[in-house]
């Protein structure tokens, strides 16, 4: 499944809605879009995982790399609605408690 990243502006935040996997080939795409997404704007960063199915290694660790972007720009990087198999990776690594992580998209 091919990756689909679509970032838009709603309501002063960044949301990044993701589709399809996110493994080593894919995630520096995913990488693109967060760290510039912490790079411009004045608002938080909120990734929508719903569409993602899996995640490997590398995908958590675009993540962890997204997170640091926006808490060096003091901006709030939030998950949306990851999938059971996106969740259990999170969970696994220990990063569900370090992720702020919303079940509603």
């Amino acid at each position: 499944m091919e990756l689909e990243i679509h970032q838009t502006e709603e309501g002063g935040k960044s949301v990044i809605t993701v589709r399809g996997e996110v493994d080593l080939y894919s995630s520096p795409r995913l990488r693109d879009a967060v760290t510039k997404a912490a790079a411009k704007g004045n608002g938080d960063i909120h990734v929508d995982l719903k569409g993602v199915p899996y995640m490997d290694s590398s995908g958590v660790a675009t993540l962890v790399e997204g997170f640091r972007a926006a808490n060096d720009k003091k901006k709030q990087f939030v998950l949306l609605a990851p999938s059971q198999a996106v969740l259990k990776v999170l969970q696994l690594s220990r990063l569900d408690s370090v992720f702020v992580i919303r079940e509603d998209a």
